[in-house]
């Protein structure tokens, strides 16, 4: 849940931004998969969804539903499959369609998990084309996407590799699926994903983890082998090297949205705070009020030490925001 987005909706700190997201992968499966029934639709109504999926049934229901919808953001369900290159490529089909890949499934590994094999092993093979996150921004005039999310069952990194222009340009956060073993021949692993995009300028927050257990029984302890998860990569504009594109006071604002979309609550606050000490001059990043109320909807959090200290730091500002 988001600690400070809703009192930034209501002083209007989220009318002067538009926030662009890109989901590689976006087939609705669950509730889930919906990002308008998720936090981000708070920057509605400027918003912007571009959906990517290689199924043009897939893209089809999506685009139906959000017509139906009478929305006020704008979204887009692409039937283009992203990689690392403009080619003709294999689309390995499985059994359940979700789990379909650029990379054939290893089967000889999935036959260890009970349940993968029904969800993961090889139906049918098609021949695709591909085509890179830069190449359709460049085709498409869009300047911007803000937070990338990409699960494509193993090929992430042909979709990051595809789109360092992008990156580099305006690219805040990103949420990528990474494996820790090879469910798909030939797949990069989660240090092939991470060492790229610490080359990118990006800083890891958090992995979550799938854990399968390659039997009937296990341990309270050991849920089973560590076998995918999705990571999360943010910027970091406290970082030297990070490029100075991502240091502006504009940037640092739409980082902190993203951080708190996302639940880093901390570091969402710690963006806040240097937007407040450092150019408090100007109205439009001075955010002591909004910490300030956005705090007190914790009853008894003032009487914590640290918190007190934070909230005595805020006080001259929120006069001078009077």
């Amino acid at each position: 849940m988001a600690f400070f987005l809703d009192a930034l909706k209501q002083h209007g700190f989220l009318d002067r931004i538009h926030l662009s997201i890109c989901n590689v992968g976006s087939r609705k499966v669950s509730a889930q998969d919906d990002y308008a029934s998720q936090v981000w639709r708070v920057f509605a109504p400027n918003l912007t969804i571009y959906g990517f999926d290689a199924d043009p049934e897939a893209c089809e229901i999506a685009n139906s539903e959000f017509e139906s919808r009478g929305a006020d953001w704008n979204e887009f369900h692409i039937p283009i499959a992203l990689a690392k290159e403009s080619e003709v490529a294999t689309l390995y089909v499985t059994r359940n369609p979700m789990c379909s890949s650029l990379y054939q499934p290893d089967e000889e590994l999935l036959q260890h998990f009970p349940g993968l094999p029904s969800l993961v092993n090889l139906d049918h093979t098609i021949e695709i084309e591909t085509t890179t996150l830069d190449a359709f921004c460049q085709g498409e005039l869009i300047d911007e996407i803000n937070f990338l999310q990409i699960d494509v069952q193993g090929a992430e990194l042909q979709v990051l590799e595809g789109a360092v222009q992008t990156l580099n340009q305006s690219i805040l956060a990103i949420q990528a699926e990474v494996e820790f073993s090879p469910l798909y021949q030939n797949q990069p692993l989660f240090a092939d994903v991470d060492t790229f995009l610490r080359r990118q300028g990006f800083t890891l927050f958090d992995v979550s983890k799938a854990q399968i257990a390659r039997s009937s029984i296990r341990s309270a302890s050991r849920l089973g082998q560590l076998l995918w998860g999705d990571a999360i990569y943010l910027r970091d504009p406290f970082d030297k090297n990070t490029p100075k594109q991502f240091k502006t006071p504009d940037q640092i604002f739409k980082l902190a949205c993203v951080a708190d979309a996302l639940e880093f609550t901390d570091y969402a606050l710690e963006l806040l705070m240097a937007l407040t000490l450092n150019y408090a001059s100007s109205f439009d990043y001075n955010f002591a009020e909004i910490i300030l109320e956005s705090l007190n909807q914790i009853s008894g959090l003032e009487q914590l030490e640290r918190v007190q200290a934070l909230i005595a730091e805020l006080k001259p500002y929120v006069t001078v925001q009077h």
